[in-house]
């Protein structure tokens, strides 16, 4: 498999029970094995209770606010939060509205945990660089004790960087921005909401062709760096 990419917005909403409607953006039937990314969105009101069953979910918010109900306590929920939810595990959305709430979700399995933090703030995280003119801030790793899943928020600038590939499988999500992502020989625009599956080893450059920078959500398998790349080809 070389890749996938997809558009949220072109995606089934499914109703869930409560306040709950679910899109499947990425999962086997797209290619990528181990990772589920979907876009939850949460009406007014307080949800149904929902579980992780026996994989981890590693949540991050896109629009909205709220509370998440989670290992007996309550986590204020902002734009740009992420949340880590261990297998086995209840939780529940608290949405006091107007606005709906929207979540861009990610599972995987989990071969060991050692939580020490539910939530955390791209705000409170400190900026670490990637390549020349990039930068990416940490969410949810082995710092809030997840131990092979890595959760970032990643700050493209207007331009192209070379092509480069991952040792790790990988979903990203656009949070902000326009640009072209190049991949196994294709060029497919990006914008908000577009979905991105890049399978280990496979070379691909997400380009931002606007005048601002391009804010993209990435979650991958095994844990590690953003920065650290398997290939990247020279100017």
């Amino acid at each position: 498999m070389s890749g996938y990419v997809v558009q949220a917005g072109e995606v089934e909403a499914r109703p869930e029970s409560g306040t709950a409607q679910a899109r499947v953006t990425i999962d086997r039937s797209s290619g990528c094995e181990r990772l589920e990314q979907r876009v939850l969105r949460f009406g007014p009101g307080h949800s149904d209770p929902r579980a992780t069953d026996d994989r981890q979910e590693i949540l991050f918010v896109t629009n909205g606010r709220g509370v998440l109900h989670s290992a007996g306590a309550e986590h204020a929920l902002e734009p740009d939060t992420g949340a880590f939810l261990v297998p086995g595990e209840e939780w529940a959305i608290e949405n006091p509205g107007p606005d709906d709430l929207e979540l861009v979700s990610v599972t995987a399995p989990c071969e060991g945990e050692e939580r020490s933090k539910v939530t955390v703030r791209f705000a409170d995280q400190p900026s670490l660089p990637a390549t020349p003119n990039r930068e990416f801030r940490l969410l949810v790793n082995e710092d809030l004790g997840c131990l092979d899943v890595t959760q970032f928020v990643g700050l493209i600038p207007p331009g192209r960087a070379p092509l480069h590939s991952h040792t790790y499988d990988e979903v990203v999500y656009v949070v902000e921005g326009e640009g072209v992502l190049h991949l196994a020989g294709e060029d497919t625009p990006l914008g908000p909401g577009s979905c991105i599956h890049l399978p280990p080893l496979q070379e691909h450059c997400l380009e931002n062709t606007g005048p601002t920078p391009m804010r993209v959500l990435g979650v991958f398998h095994p844990s590690g760096s953003p920065a650290s790349k398997a290939t990247e080809q020279q100017d």
